[in-house]
Order: C-alpha cells, then structure tokens, then sequence
C-alpha cells in the first residue's frame, strides 16, 4: 500500500506551525499532533486565560499554588530540571525589570505546589514549543508514522525518524540578520533543534523578551546565536538558550559533549564561529 505524504498548517505557540507526514499513520494522526500542541499551548500561554496565567496571578499576588493542569506541572519540572543542568542559565523567572530568578521559587514536586519569595512571573515561551514538539512527536510515532518533519517557526524543529529519501534531514541554518550568509549546515535523524539567538528579526517582535543572564540580571548585549541539536525539543529549547545567556566560560562547559554550537555573530559580513564542539 502506498501512504500519501500529508500536511497541517496553523498557528499556536505565537508562531506558524507545520506539521509534515511522510510516511505512516494517516490524517488523523496529523489531527492528533496537532490537539497535542494546542493543549500545551491552551496550559502553558501567558497571552490569555490559562493554567499557567493563573499560576502567574498567584505569584505575583504572594500566594502559594497548586499545579492541578498536568502539562503545567510537566513544564514545572523541565524548568526545575533545566535550571540545575545548566547551573541557573536556563531559567524562566529571570526578568531584568524585576530582578527575579528561579532561584526565587520553591517548587515542591511531592505536594504540587509552587511559592516564590517575592512576587513574580513565569514565562514559559520557548520551552513550550520544546514540549509541544515533543508531545506531537510522540503522538505520531504511537500511530505509526516513521517519518515526519514539525517545526515551530523557524527556530523549533523536531523530526521523527529518517528523510523519506533516506539518511538524516539536512537543514542549513541562515545568520539571523543576513539569510545568505549560512552559519552552520547539519543532518538530524530522530532529534529536535533549537535556534536562540540576541540579533534578527525574530528578536524585535514586540511579545519577545531578551535573553537575561540570571547571574547578572541583565540583558546579552552581545550579537550571539546558538544552535542545540538534542534527543528532544525540550533539551533543545533549554541548550539553545543557555548558551546565549552564558559567559564564554561557562558556554565551554555546556559546549562539551554535545551537539551544539555558538556563534559570535560580529560584523555581518565575517561572521566567526566561536567555542564550537560537535559529538
């Protein structure tokens, strides 16, 4: 029998999202990825009305909570988990108006419960699109399908097994500001990517907010771009960001070991990669 590729558009997340099936499954299992990504968007936004607003409201008013929404709780815990893998880097309190880091909020696993020790907000923007493509992933593998291509804008990716043609998806990834100017060309086979950078265009919407350094509280200045290619959308969206909101130092550290990359943009014209490793 031959399966006919099939495609879904739409928006969720604050972006475009695309939803490419190659082989396996069918229609419906398109349908399924795509409730899957609304539900993590319908519990994690910060836009309107949603568990994670009500969290918010919570915290900013001095109040405990209790995480009832189990995607909340799930992102609770990638954000916990995130913030100690990368030493506070990955960290979605920190905000340079206020001052406030994860540091700042006790989460008890055991209780469902969150505090924090001053009023403040979460913002779970970037790792949302990691669990969204994580959730759809999954849903497409347990109805079948072998190959697929889900992307989140242009800087969330995930792909499920190998290219329809064979071998892994090639991808070319565009210097932020200068899209003919190529950075870095890569192939993934059963893995998500993530794109964070300080410079481009995607960086002046006027719901984004700039990466922070927690140590500091303050935002990158420099032109930086950073490329984390992982086992998930989750880790991905978490790598990416930390290594913009890392020192040189503390860049290297996370750098080893893995599939990721830094670039320090400088002049448009001679962009150099900086402090790279690829496992």
């Amino acid at each position: 029998m031959t399966i006919e590729p099939g495609v879904v558009r739409f928006a969720a997340m604050g972006t475009r999202v695309e939803l490419h099936r190659f082989d396996g499954g069918g229609d419906d299992a398109l349908a399924a990825a795509r409730r899957a990504i609304e539900a993590v968007d319908d519990a994690l936004t910060i836009h309107r009305p949603s568990p994670a607003t009500a969290l918010n409201e919570a915290l900013l008013s001095g109040r405990s909570a209790p995480v009832d929404d189990a995607l909340l709780f799930d992102a609770l815990e990638a954000a916990a988990d995130g913030h100690a893998e990368t030493a506070g880097l990955f960290d979605i309190a920190a905000d340079v108006r206020t001052g406030t880091t994860w540091t700042m909020v006790a989460f008890d696993r055991h209780a469902r419960r969150v505090r924090a020790d001053r009023p403040l907000a979460l913002d779970f923007g970037g790792l949302g699109k990691g669990i969204a493509l994580d959730r759809a992933t999954r849903v497409l593998r347990e109805a079948g399908v072998t190959s697929a291509l889900l992307t989140l804008g242009e800087s969330s990716i995930a792909v499920l097994g190998e290219h329809p043609l064979g071998g892994g998806w090639p991808f070319a990834i565009p210097h932020p500001e200068d899209p003919g100017v190529e950075l870095l060309a890569l192939e993934l086979a059963d893995e998500a990517l993530s794109i964070s950078a300080t410079v481009g265009a995607g960086t002046r919407a006027p719901e984004r907010a700039a990466i922070i350094r927690p140590h500091t509280r303050v935002p990158v200045g420099a032109p930086l771009c950073a490329v984390a290619v992982e086992s998930n959308g989750t880790r991905a969206e978490i790598m990416s960001t930390a290594l913009v909101a890392a020192d040189e130092d503390a860049a290297e550290r996370l750098l080893h070991g893995r599939s990721c990359f830094r670039f320090d943009l400088g002049p448009i014209d001679s962009p150099q990669r900086t402090r790279t490793f690829a496992a």
